[in-house]
């Protein structure tokens, strides 16, 4: 690995430089991005996004590192099995099973992981599942699910109506948000003060072709299980005091939900005593409003460098 950070450029392409391949773990089939062949990084996007969110940092990464760009089951080009009767293929357990085993399929026994909303969620559930084959973590703009759903405010719960309302017994929600698929996605992507001009023309036109009746009700399973499984999870692993054991960087939006409503370190410390981090001037989609500072505390914290989060921000 370099002992110098490689110079972020602006790609002319959504994920310049990556080949895809299409994976099967025991319950999905896995839309895949791999570039690059360093030590791996597996990259976990978040609602309602796809893989291509990390096309302003991802090829840079591939310089230094094997990252792995999936869309998760039930978004993108994945598949998007049957949420069973209690919404469990789409746990945040369910999900981080088939990293585990595409990971294995690609020959890593460890890697790191960064997340971004929802893959954070997995990331997280990843550690404390199989916390011999996370090496280290990167959340982005989130609290732990325990420390969100515990400590619900009037203001965390208006600008996050959709935890609740996609989480409604289908199909109520997926007919309102399938009515008129465009306008929900640029609603739901357009966040307070900040807009869509962070996204490219071409990443906003992939989140539309995904945007389909099949995704909007895989994500509201996402949903669903988030506030029953994954909730009921997190409550007994908080009760027995389980730990993530591997470092973890947390970076949040100074104008973001995140950001305005919640601790992030204060959280995150409740779940690890291994834990760095910083608010960073985005809202909630850091990684294309400014992936400069994304990039630079990835690629400090992933190259063993305490990240400095420092800087022009």
């Amino acid at each position: 690995m370099q002992n110098e950070m490689p110079e972020l450029t602006q790609p002319t392409r959504l994920m310049e430089g990556f080949r895809y391949e299409r994976m099967r773990s025991s319950g999905a089939e896995i839309n895949v991005a791999i570039a690059g062949d360093g030590p791996p990084l597996l990259l976990l996007h978040g609602n309602p996004l796809t893989h291509v969110s990390w096309h302003k940092i991802a090829p840079a990464l591939a310089n230094s590192f094997t990252v792995i760009a999936p869309d998760l089951r039930g978004y993108g080009d994945s598949s998007k099995p049957d949420g069973g009767a209690a919404h469990e293929a789409y746990s945040f357990r369910a999900m981080a099973q088939d990293f585990l085993e595409i990971m294995t399929t690609l020959g890593f026994d460890r890697f790191a992981v960064a997340g971004h909303d929802r893959g954070a969620r997995v990331a997280f559930r990843l550690a404390l599942d199989a916390p011999e084959r996370v090496t280290k973590i990167a959340a982005l703009d989130i609290v732990p699910t325990y420390n969100v759903l515990s400590q619900v405010s009037l203001g965390w719960g208006l600008e996050a109506y959709h935890w609740f309302f996609m989480a409604q017994k289908a199909p109520f929600p997926e007919d309102l948000l399938s009515a008129d698929p465009e306008y929900y996605i640029r609603y739901k992507l357009n966040k307070k003060n900040v807009g869509l001009e962070i996204f490219t023309p071409e990443a906003m036109a992939e989140y539309i072709r995904c945007t389909t009746r099949d995704q909007i009700h895989a994500v509201c399973e996402d949903y669903r299980a988030t506030v029953t499984l994954d909730f009921e999870m997190d409550k007994s692993d908080h009760a027995a005091n389980r730990k993530i054991n591997c470092p973890v960087m947390v970076l949040w939006g100074s104008n973001s939900h995140c950001g305005r409503h919640f601790k992030p370190l204060e959280a995150w410390g409740e779940w690890t005593d291994n834990v760095r981090g910083a608010a960073i001037p985005t809202g909630h989609y850091p990684a294309e409003h400014r992936p400069d500072i994304v990039y630079r505390a990835f690629w400090q914290f992933f190259s063993g460098q305490e990240p400095d989060f420092g800087g022009d921000q």
